[in-house]
């Protein structure tokens, strides 16, 4: 779409992705527009309500946490047409329509202006500083400096003479305690501006206007941490997680080939049936991907054992697979590896049972339902998906849980259409044929089960 490429600017968006004319941009797009818009805070991506812009944006949410490009990344659908009664609605919601300029210029107004959230933090902000002298400006005479020996507490930043001139001058430690118990003592009553608690949470920020070099910055910094300890505040420093998760590498290959393997077998039938009910590009869609695995299979990408590597390279064939399910596939499995990292990260769970990756499949999913509407008995592979997780949720069973999807598979030949193509096409023609997309992830599963040896409970 294009409708939203003249809203850039100040106090409007920081970047659009823009499809073709009537039709969504793809994962890709999105994703290397939020590359261009980076931002420690979070970014939220602002969209119509619509399938593919839903699952287009999702896939691109999850692929960029997956890949640690943002932290927090929130979607905010536009859902303001009114043409479409309750009724009709009540999966996908609302369309989104002109009337998305108005959430998208007040949600950019309170994120710039917020007058309110920046008076609060305001008033539990404390500053104080030091000097060793003056600034002297160039071709100015009769400049006042601060004599040897001598640290000025309680600096301004107009170049004022400071309320405290300490000699002989202190050191370094001694100079961080008398500014910190400026900013922290509760017991005077002429500066406790702010009451700190024991178990507050604080951001500390050390700065200088050009006169101190980076490496006696550090030691300020060093020296920092030492005093807020004895202050007793918490320090949290984030640490990142190096950790992969390994598998036999034999073991690996093995599975990957299978569900390939699985996946091409079920072609034909794919085929046929999407062309009773859909434009019969589901088949060779699958196909498509499972000989590009493949072929990354083919030129070692399981060699290291590496889950998480192995992911982000069928991630990338995810992305060409484009399509309503390649997007599902694409959203969830993006999702699966960040849950796989976080639950790594937590050490909870042994990342050598089949409860660890259970866990990260309920992590994955519920991240997937975030982007679409369907649920079961929507006849798509939310009909196979959903049963899948909760099964293996339930009993931490691989086996079991492919078992409920095979029976689920079968079931999807009695349902009715409510999502995609399918629904314009009449009950008669779809009598008793499986939904493709959700055959197509049941052959996946059955052939990972096929070549996997199941890790202990």
């Amino acid at each position: 779409m294009v409708t939203l490429n003249g809203y850039v600017g100040d106090g409007l968006l920081s970047a659009v992705a823009c499809g073709d004319i009537f039709a969504s941009p793809s994962a890709k797009q999105i994703l290397a527009t939020v590359q261009m818009a980076p931002s420690k805070k979070g970014i939220i991506l602002l969209i119509t309500n619509y399938t593919r812009d839903r699952l287009h944006f999702g896939l691109a949410a999850e692929r960029a946490k997956a890949e640690g490009l943002v932290e927090k990344i929130a979607i905010l659908h536009a859902t303001d047409d009114v043409s479409i009664g309750r009724s009709n609605n009540s999966h996908m919601g609302r369309r989104g329509l002109p009337g998305h300029i108005f959430s998208k210029k007040y949600s950019i107004l309170v994120m710039t202006i917020c007058v309110a959230l920046g008076q609060a933090v305001n008033g539990n902000t404390v500053t104080i500083a030091s000097a060793l002298d003056h600034c002297h400006v160039p071709g100015r005479h009769q400049q006042s400096t601060v004599p040897d020996n001598v640290v000025v507490v309680g600096a301004g930043i107009h170049n004022e003479p400071g309320q405290l001139h300490i000699t002989p001058a202190p050191s370094v430690e001694e100079t961080i305690d008398r500014c910190l118990k400026l900013l922290c003592d509760k017991s005077d009553t002429e500066r406790a501006f702010v009451d700190f608690e024991t178990n507050d949470e604080i951001g500390l920020l050390i700065n200088n206007y050009g006169g101190l070099s980076v490496l006696e910055l550090s030691t300020l910094a060093d020296e920092q941490k030492i005093s807020l300890k004895d202050l007793e505040a918490k320090e949290h420093e984030k640490k990142l997680a190096s950790q992969s998760i390994k598998f036999d590498p034999t073991l690996l290959e093995a599975a990957i080939r299978a569900l390939c393997e699985s996946a091409i077998s079920a072609k034909p039938k794919l085929t046929q049936w999407d062309m009773v009910m859909g434009d019969s590009d589901c088949g060779e869609a699958v196909l498509g991907l499972a000989e590009s695995i493949l072929l990354r299979v083919d030129k070692g990408c399981t060699q290291t054992g590496d889950v998480q590597e192995v992911i982000r390279s069928i991630l990338q064939d995810i992305d060409d697979m484009g399509g309503t399910l390649g997007a599902i596939f694409g959203v969830l499995l993006s999702a699966l590896a960040t849950s796989l990292r976080e639950n790594l990260s937590k050490g909870e769970i042994s990342p050598s049972t089949s409860q660890f990756y259970a866990k990260s499949l309920n992590s994955a999913v519920a991240s997937l339902k975030s982007h679409t509407g369907a649920r079961e008995g929507n006849r798509t592979v939310m009909d196979i998906l959903l049963p899948f997780q909760e099964t293996f949720s339930e009993t931490n069973d691989f086996l079991s849980a492919v078992q409920v999807a095979a029976k689920k598979a079968e079931a999807t030949r009695y349902l009715k259409a409510k999502f995609g193509r399918a629904t314009y096409v009449g009950e008669a023609s779809s009598q008793e044929l499986p939904d493709p997309g959700a055959w197509a992830f049941f052959e996946i599963v059955a052939g990972l089960a096929d070549g996997l040896i199941l890790i202990p409970n």
